[in-house]
């Protein structure tokens, strides 16, 4: 397997704006664990049902990443 994503406190700083903020609903999960579990799975080529539980649910994170793109 190959090693964890994490994104960076500068990237991080750089995409929090463009985030959306204060949606109805259940609370959000933390986005920086969703978008570096969206890039482990881009980077790695894995599955998302495979995507390593440190990032979260693997439904969130695909549901996110569909969404978003």
């Amino acid at each position: 397997m190959s090693a964890e994503f994490w994104l960076s406190d500068r990237a991080r700083a750089v995409i929090e704006p463009l985030l959306p903020s204060n949606q109805p609903g259940a609370r959000r999960v933390d986005d920086r664990r969703v978008i570096s579990g969206i890039i482990h799975v881009l980077r790695t080529g894995c599955r998302w049902v495979d995507c390593p539980p440190v990032y979260g649910p693997s439904t969130t994170i695909y549901n996110r990443f569909n969404r978003w793109s």
